[in-house]
């Protein structure tokens, strides 16, 4: 975690008061954790609707949101490991009823159980792992995604639409939801607005499907960037152009909205259809090739906003 330790004085991302972020699973935790140093001026908008893994098992027997990557945000985000954050990661092993579910998911749940707003919830996990950047689930309802196929069906459940071996002609919420109040505060407050990285489809669209984040996004002044992914999905959305994507995005929006885009050194597509900035920079991390450098990937925004 060494690019994690800031010692660079950004120019123009330090005079910004709030950014926000709008995705999900392990690209919005990476994002955040490369904004880490913005602490109270960074909130984190986060997708609520995934069925799969220790979240899907809990909502499958027990009800509630989907907590996992509201956890997965809230440990990544950490920039000094402690027992209390990997108390919060610890996932059981073996072949009992707790295999495989993550205890951070379970004391969310519990949480949940105990009638504490999801909003409350995560702000006591907030206070035991010390972090200071905001973090609210897109709602505080129940909602799953759903997707119309191109033969009319329909299909309900982020597993099963990354699973398709074909674009779905659109998606929806089922049911329709009212987005979290905080969440829409900072879309308000926000001078930039970061969509992305993640799975286009399933972690960075169901946010935006709400009508009130729809509106704050049409009325927004903030500067609004797409963040595209290093590698290519492996899900539906693999056949999707970056210009596909961003025009996706404005017909839900019903505005265009983005004005530029961060794309890494192999992309291909670089929007010459569409009227915005496009960044191309290396970005990958020296581990993992398909996970965003802390450092680089802060780098980019701020050198972005400044040509904004």
């Amino acid at each position: 975690m060494s690019d994690l330790t800031r010692f660079t004085q950004y120019e123009h991302l330090d005079k910004v008061k709030k950014v926000v972020a709008i995705g999900g699973g392990h690209g919005l935790g990476r994002l955040m954790s490369a904004l880490s140093f913005m602490k109270s001026r960074l909130t984190g908008i986060v997708t609520t609707t995934d069925n799969g893994g220790s979240t899907g098992r809990i909502r499958l027997n027990h009800g509630g949101i989907a907590w996992g990557d509201l956890r997965n945000c809230l440990n990544q985000i950490i920039t000094e490991p402690s027992t209390a954050s990997c108390l919060f990661e610890y996932r059981f092993s073996g072949k009992g009823e707790l295999s495989g579910h993550n205890l951070g998911n379970l004391m969310l749940k519990a949480l949940e159980n105990m009638h504490i707003r999801p909003v409350e919830a995560i702000h006591l996990v907030r206070e035991l792992l010390h972090v200071e950047s905001y973090i609210f689930p897109m709602s505080e309802s129940p909602v799953h995604l759903a997707a119309v196929l191109q033969s009319g069906a329909s299909i309900v459940g982020e597993v099963g639409i990354d699973s398709l071996t074909e674009l779905p002609k659109s998606i929806f919420l089922v049911p329709l939801v009212k987005a979290t109040p905080e969440a829409i505060e900072a879309l308000h407050e926000a001078e930039v607005i970061l969509l992305g990285p993640g799975s286009f489809l399933t972690s960075i669209l169901p946010p935006i499907l709400l009508p009130e984040v729809i509106e704050a996004l049409q009325n927004s002044h903030a500067k609004k960037i797409f963040i595209d992914n290093l590698a290519v999905e492996q899900s539906p959305a693999a056949s999707l152009s970056l210009s596909d994507r961003i025009q996706w995005i404005h017909h839900t929006v019903g505005k265009e909205i983005i004005d530029a885009t961060i794309v890494p050194t192999n992309a291909t597509d670089l929007c010459a259809d569409l009227s915005l900035k496009v960044m191309v920079r290396p970005l990958q991390a020296d581990d993992i090739s398909y996970r965003h450098d802390r450092s680089l990937l802060s780098q980019a925004i701020d050198d972005l906003i400044g040509e904004l």
